[in-house]
Order: structure tokens, then sequence, then C-alpha cells
């Protein structure tokens, strides 16, 4: 038990600084697209519940670092609809300062600007990395070989670095994959550096079915990473396409869980980022810093998604009320918050009891029972 503490104080010391971070650039993207479009903030907190400090800035924002580090948020001047609060409340607003007061492009501008914070951090960090570390480069270096596989039948080996098919140069890992992956059930001649001679290999791919579509399979592992320098423009390059790739492979993970390809065991809550955080803090402040890009890219993406009480919800009600003219009417708003409340409840509960499952919980619980 002695020996968990040291783990457990530094998962939490940990998930209190990725979380601190992602929520305070989300809500300093709201804050600072309000200030832009001339509403008023009046609260700009991080965490809920009672403030553990706060202060007041010159333009009568109060500030608070709250004691429950489960997210945040920025109340702006005249939020709540109108119908929602006393007269007493509505007269007290200065008209022109007011959220609801201003256009719906601008009050949109707020709302998605949350969002388009933690995907400019991911951009920024992933930049940093690739800038200050090196760029990572998984070479084409053979690090396993599948038993019975296409790459052991011609007599590849670990350590065996392909330096080209067919005469086409490959310089990762990935350019390895692909031309594979083009050329299912064919013989490609695969030029090897094998422990400093050059020899060339005849390899007959393997071949299996993607989706109706013949695939190549060649039966490797690789993995042996190289970081390389590069300037600052390739860095910010970088950078912006890190996070589209992080993008990218998150939907399509979600679509494959949605349409039953894929389990849903790597859906995970607030428990499994705590562990996580721990673990990556564990290998060094750059992989920390790494882990706050992937979950700022994710933070972004979920914020974005169309459930009311979500941005993206907000979002899409603006555009309907852009199309319509006129905001939607308040029975078919209140509709969709209290869906969109009992779909995230639903979500957070599941996540939790994947969490608890991973952690092992529920194997601990009944052990003690057996």
């Amino acid at each position: 038990m002695l020996t968990a503490i040291p783990d457990l104080v530094r998962s939490i010391i940990a998930f209190a600084v990725v979380l601190g971070v992602l929520v305070f650039v989300h809500e300093l993207g709201h804050y600072l697209a309000a200030r832009w479009r001339g509403i008023r903030v009046e609260v700009f907190s991080i965490g809920f519940g009672q403030a553990l400090k706060s202060w007041t800035d010159r333009h009568g924002t109060v500030w608070k670092i709250a004691w429950i580090p489960l997210g945040g948020y920025v109340k702006m001047h005249g939020q709540e609809r109108p119908e929602d609060v006393a007269p007493e409340v509505r007269d007290a607003w200065i008209a022109h300062e007011t959220f609801h007061g201003k256009a719906v492009w601008s009050r949109a501008i707020v709302v998605a600007a949350g969002p388009a914070a933690n995907f400019l951090l991911a951009m920024v960090i992933f930049a940093g990395l690739f800038l200050f570390v090196g760029k990572p480069v998984t070479l084409p270096v053979i690090q396993e070989v599948m038993p019975a596989s296409a790459a052991a039948q011609a007599g590849l080996l670990a350590k065996d670095r392909i330096v080209a098919i067919d005469g086409q140069p490959i310089q990762t890992f990935d350019d390895l994959q692909k031309v594979v992956s083009a050329h299912p059930a064919q013989t490609l001649q695969m030029s090897v550096d094998r422990q400093g001679a050059n020899r060339t290999i005849a390899v007959t791919t393997g071949s299996h079915d993607v989706g109706g579509k013949p695939v190549g399979l060649l039966g490797v592992r690789g993995g042996e990473v190289e970081y390389q320098k590069v300037g600052v423009p390739q860095a910010a390059w970088g950078g912006v396409m890190q996070t589209w790739i992080i993008t990218r492979d998150t939907l399509g993970g979600l679509v494959q869980m949605i349409s039953g390809t894929r389990g849903t065991d790597d859906l995970g809550g607030p428990l499994r980022i705590a562990q996580l955080s721990g673990q990556v803090a564990q290998l060094g402040i750059a992989n920390l810093i790494l882990f706050i890009g992937v979950l700022s890219v994710n933070l972004g993406l979920i914020n974005l998604f169309p459930i009311p009480v979500l941005d993206g919800g907000h979002l899409l009600f603006y555009l309907a009320e852009a199309i319509r003219g006129r905001p939607l009417p308040p029975r078919a708003q209140e509709y969709g918050f209290r869906a969109g409340l009992a779909l995230l409840a639903g979500l957070f509960v599941f996540a939790t009891w994947n969490d608890l499952t991973h952690i092992g919980l529920f194997r601990w619980v009944a052990g003690l029972m057996g």
C-alpha cells in the first residue's frame, strides 16, 4: 500500500496539471473572443464549487480557482436567456455588453473559440516539440518478424533496414507499409541493409481483405524512432499536420465504435486520464507535454460534437437561428439540452465503468468476496 503512494501522488499532480492547462486554454479562447466581440465577462473560473483563490481585474472580471478541478467556465454578461431571469436582473444588464444582445455570428465566434483554442494549443505543442526535440520519424527497420509471414518466408530478419522496394527509396516505416499495402500477393524486390551489407531479397507479399479490397501484408513490426531536427516552417507545418492526423484517427476510431467494428474498451474518462497522466509524467516532461497536446485535440473535437450543452450543440442552435432568422423556440432548446445532458451523463457513467474495469477495481472486489 505504501509503495503505491508515490504513484498516486504523481498521478494526482500530473492530472491537475494536464486538466488545468486544457481547461484554462479552452476557457481563455471563449474569454478572448468575448472581449473581442465587446461582451463583458463576469467570471473566469478554473474548476467548480467554492473558490480557493479569486481576484478581480480592472475590467471587472472575477478570476477564480475552485476546489473541484473537473472543468471550468466563463460567465458572460447577459448569458442567460432574457426570459429565464427576473425583470430586475434584466434591468441591470448593460445592453451593448450582453451575450444575447450580440448578433448570432458574434455569439457563434465566442462559442467556437474554445475548441479552436484547444486545436491551436495542440499545434503549438507539436510544433514546439518538433523544433526543440526533433520530429519523430519511425525508421524502416524491422523490429520483429511474425512467424510464417511473408517476411519470414523470404528470409527477412530483425534489425534489417529496408532501403528501397523495386528501386523506390524507402525513408520511413510508413513508406514501407504504403508500398506493401498497395501490392497484395505480389513479388517485390527489397533492397536491405543488414549489418552494413546491402543485399536484395525477393518478397512475395501476403494478402487480406479490408472492406472487400485486397491489401498487401508483410508480417513485420517496426518501432525504431529517430528524432530529426527541422526548421521553424517545417515544425509549424508539422504541428498542423500532427493535429490533423490525431483528429482524423480519433474520428475514425469513433466511427468504428459506433459501427461495431471496434470495441469500446478504449473509451475512458477522468480516472483513465489521471492514470495515464501519472504514467506519462514518469517518462519525462516532454512526454507529458505531448500528452497534453493529444488530449487538447480530443477536447476540442469532443466539444464540437453537435450535442446540446456542448459548444457544438450551441453552434447547431445558432445555425438554425441564422437560417430561420430567429432563435429556436425555448421549448425545443430545453428538450435539446435535456437530451444532451442525458447523453453526456450516460457516456460519463459508461466511461467511468470502463476506467474502473481497466484499473482492476472489480477484480479486486471479487477477490475480497471470494
